[in-house]
């Protein structure tokens, strides 16, 4: 790859720290790097590559010359600021839900549909960070055995909220720890040691905003519309890496060993399978990591023919900044 001009919208944000790490450890070819982020944040300096950059707020030039966007700044930054980029000659990466479900975007995994990359008209999605993580463990078993019918329940880490509610995680515990109450600044309720099924707001139908995402972004990257998807998605005390309990309908009986044979060969997924030895996957072994890791495979009791398992992924890297690169890598 030649050299690009490379910006990051919302690099002082907790996905665009990351976003600098993955870039720096695959090497990706960079030119020049411009980092922004809101005025409040601008006059800070990253450090990138052995270097001090500094962060300066968007402005009207702001994408001059540049070849590739990454934004993670929220959805009504990028509906604002993303067709400026694609304007000016950028392909943008865009990490919000902001165009996720345009069906002239294309919404990707590199790992499941990296050929719906080629569609794009200068702004492609990055998906949310619940369904990159269940998709890559889907995608395997769908092409052996077809997929008819998907249940997940997710525990989903502070960092999905932000990097303050991470603050929030650890000030709560902090102030629970010394008997004292702290009332929740960023999340609904507070999270020390408590957990609660709220993750978005709710929608008319008593579904979370996050619970459609898992359902209409997976039908779209999987290319199955009418795939049936429920969702319940919880947020736990967990600082970082978001795991699923997942049970699938197949098409077509699949054996246990050959669910892990399918999975193990993946590409961006882990096999960690032995309970047994108390091996399988957990947020303290995955957290900064670039696989999505599964295992408690079992042949399902309810959704028959089927499959039961769990997966664990960091929300931040593969759920995020890793497949927001390699997007960026793809085109």
């Amino acid at each position: 790859m030649n050299p690009r001009n490379v910006a990051i919208v919302g690099a002082t944000g907790a996905v665009g720290k990351d976003l600098l790490a993955v870039l720096a450890a695959r090497n990706y070819p960079i030119r020049q790097l411009r980092l922004y982020a809101s005025p409040r944040s601008a006059g800070q300096r990253l450090q990138f590559r052995g270097e001090s950059l500094p962060v300066e707020a968007l402005g009207r030039d702001s994408f001059r010359g540049v070849e590739v966007a990454l934004f993670s700044a929220g959805s009504s930054t990028s509906r604002e600021q993303a067709p400026l980029a694609a304007a000016s000659g950028a392909i943008v990466v865009d990490n919000s839900s902001a165009f996720r479900m345009d069906p002239g975007v294309p919404l990707v995994v590199p790992e499941v549909n990296a050929a719906a990359s080629r569609g794009h008209r200068g702004i492609i999605a990055n998906p949310n960070c619940s369904t990159i993580i269940l998709v890559l463990a889907l995608w395997p078993l769908h092409r052996a055995a077809g997929l008819r019918a998907v249940v997940v329940s997710t525990y989903q880490a502070a960092s999905g909220a932000g990097q303050q509610a991470m603050l929030e995680l650890r000030d709560s515990t902090a102030a629970a720890l010394r008997g004292e109450a702290m009332p929740p600044r960023v999340l609904p309720q507070s999270l020390a040691f408590n957990l609660f099924p709220q993750v978005d707001v709710f929608m008319a139908d008593g579904y979370t905003k996050e619970e459609d995402k898992m359902q209409f972004e997976t039908r779209k990257i999987m290319g199955l519309p009418a795939l049936r998807v429920d969702a319940t998605c919880v947020r736990v005390p967990v600082e970082r890496c978001h795991s699923e309990s997942v049970a699938v309908q197949l098409e077509q009986e699949l054996s246990v060993a050959a669910a892990r044979e399918l999975l193990a060969r993946a590409p961006g997924v882990e096999l960690a399978d032995d309970p047994a030895a108390k091996v399988y996957p957990m947020p303290n072994t995955m957290a900064g990591r670039d696989p999505v890791a599964v295992g408690r495979l079992r042949i399902g009791r309810v959704l028959t023919p089927g499959l039961t398992f769990w997966v664990v992924g960091d929300q931040l890297r593969k759920g995020a900044a890793l497949n927001a690169v390699q997007i960026a890598e793809l085109v």
